[in-house]
């Protein structure tokens, strides 16, 4: 009888776990939005995605080899590698980091977070996961909570159809990547996955940088570019990565997907702190609404 292949375990830890991994990803990647535009500031957006998945990709394969995995890709997985990586690396880093480059960095940070959107309707088409009312209540008041911090810049993005577009087509690259993700048996742990999405769907992002940006030199970068790069690399690339991997896997993709709206009120927030950027009242608002929505997505009845 022939040794069936062992399955990565598609529950990598309990809803508590999920919940604190939640947290660290909202408060690394709402910071990583204001930190990307920093970077931005003074370096093109195909160099700094190369070395954001060049560097993330090493890292999380090192980790994977730290913790005795080897780092052979499973036959089984080479299609779903390739497929994932092409969507949801390689187009949601170009087609955001374009978006940033053109608007506001929290703007950019909202649109992008419809994502939401793309996929819990992917998880009900590719996953058949159930929409429940709940969900769809967090869902409405989550986009009404968002809706609110787009209406103050709602004549800056037509004045920039081009960056909200751009924000707009990562928004869906990265819900049908999340969905995939789930979607598909993977044979390896989530380190050693999302370090060879990355590395893989780098490839053109590198080539891209190499014929369509001047090579720079690092002398011509001031110091808190550096530093928010570093950043970057450290907590959104390579442990949100990870993390989310790991969160997609133990919840519900639509579930997974409604926990990152909070994200974007992060990067309003930082924004303001950190870069100047305005805050209204319609940021507070939003802020609360997002909560009620997030409340709503991890409530349970009692029995259920």
């Amino acid at each position: 009888m022939g040794t069936q292949p062992t399955v990565f375990d598609p529950q990598p830890g309990s809803p508590l776990r999920g919940v604190l991994l939640v947290i660290v990803i909202s408060l690394f990647w709402g910071l990583g939005w204001t930190a990307m535009k920093v970077v931005l500031n003074e370096m093109g957006p195909w160099t700094f995605r190369s070395i954001c998945l060049l560097g993330g990709g090493a890292g999380l394969l090192l980790l994977a080899r730290a913790g005795g995995a080897s780092l052979r890709v499973p036959a089984e997985d080479l299609k779903p590698l390739a497929v994932t990586a092409l969507i949801n690396v390689t187009g949601w880093h170009i087609l955001s980091a374009y978006g940033v480059s053109l608007l506001n960095s929290g703007r950019a940070a909202i649109i992008a977070y419809t994502m939401p959107l793309w996929a819990v309707l992917l998880s009900r088409l590719l996953l058949g996961e159930r929409v429940t009312p709940r969900r769809w209540g967090a869902l409405i008041v989550g986009f009404a909570g968002l809706s609110l911090l787009v209406g103050p810049e709602a004549a800056a993005l037509g004045s920039a159809p081009a960056g909200a577009a751009f924000m707009l087509a990562a928004a869906a690259c990265w819900g049908a990547g999340t969905v995939l993700v789930k979607f598909f048996p993977w044979h390896m742990p989530g380190t050693l996955v999302m370090g060879w999405q990355l590395a893989l769907g780098g490839i053109p992002v590198i080539i891209g940088a190499f014929l369509i940006e001047p090579l720079p030199a690092i002398s011509s970068f001031s110091g808190s570019t550096l530093l928010a790069l570093a950043f970057m690399l450290l907590g959104p690339i390579v442990l949100c990565q990870w993390a989310f991997f790991t969160v997609v896997q133990i919840f519900p993709a639509n579930v997974a997907a409604l926990s990152t709206l909070s994200i974007p009120v992060i990067g309003v927030f930082s924004g303001a702190m950190i870069l100047g950027e305005a805050l209204t009242w319609s940021e507070l608002t939003a802020l609360l609404m997002v909560l009620v929505s997030l409340g709503l997505t991890a409530f349970r009845p009692r029995g259920a």
